[in-house]
C-alpha cells in the first residue's frame, strides 16, 4: 500500500501561493502592516518632490500631502483586505506584493502630482478593481484545477 504524504501531494511550488488560514488578528496585522510599509514608502521616495526647493525639484503642486496620506493609506486597507480575504480561502500569488505595489504606486503619484479628488477616486477605483481581477484570477484558477486524490495500490 502507498499513499501520499503531505511533502508528496502535488500542490504550489512556493509558499507564495498557499491558502493563508487563521485567527481574525492575524489577516488584521497582515493588512496594517502591507499598508502602513506601502503608504511610507511611497511617501520616502516622494519626498524629493514634496520637500523645499534646495533639497531637489519645485514641488510638482502646492497643498497639503495628508488628505492624499489619509486616503492612500484608506484605499490600502480595503485593497489589502479584499487580497487576504481571497487569500484565506484560496492559493493567491503574491497578495502582500499586489497590495503594496497597488498602495505604493497610488501614494507615490498623489504625492508628486495631487490630483482632484474625482481623478484621485477614479486612481482608487483602479486599485480595487485589479484586485478584485487578481482575486477572480485565484478562485479561477481553483476551480480549474483537477481534484486531489490519494493513489492506494494493493
Amino acid at each position: 500500500m502507498i499513499e501520499l504524504s503531505d511533502s508528496d501531494s502535488p500542490g504550489p511550488d512556493t509558499d507564495e501561493e498557499t491558502v493563508r488560514p487563521g485567527p481574525f488578528w492575524r489577516h488584521a496585522l497582515w493588512v496594517l502592516g502591507i499598508t502602513a510599509a506601502a503608504v511610507a514608502a511611497g511617501w520616502a521616495t516622494s519626498l524629493f518632490r514634496i520637500g523645499p526647493e534646495q533639497y531637489g525639484l519645485p514641488p510638482a503642486a502646492p497643498g497639503a500631502l495628508w488628505p492624499y496620506l489619509a486616503a492612500w493609506a484608506a484605499i490600502g486597507l480595503v485593497v489589502a483586505g479584499v487580497l487576504r480575504t481571497a487569500a484565506a480561502k484560496v492559493p493567491v500569488y503574491a497578495p502582500g506584493r499586489i497590495a503594496a505595489a497597488l498602495t505604493y504606486g497610488g501614494t507615490r503619484l498623489s504625492l508628486g502630482w495631487r490630483p482632484e479628488a474625482p481623478f484621485l477616486g477614479g486612481m482608487a477605483a483602479v486599485a480595487l478593481i485589479a484586485a478584485a481581477v487578481w482575486c477572480a484570477l485565484a478562485l479561477r484558477s481553483r476551480q480549474r484545477a483537477p481534484k486531489e486524490c490519494t493513489v492506494v495500490e494493493r
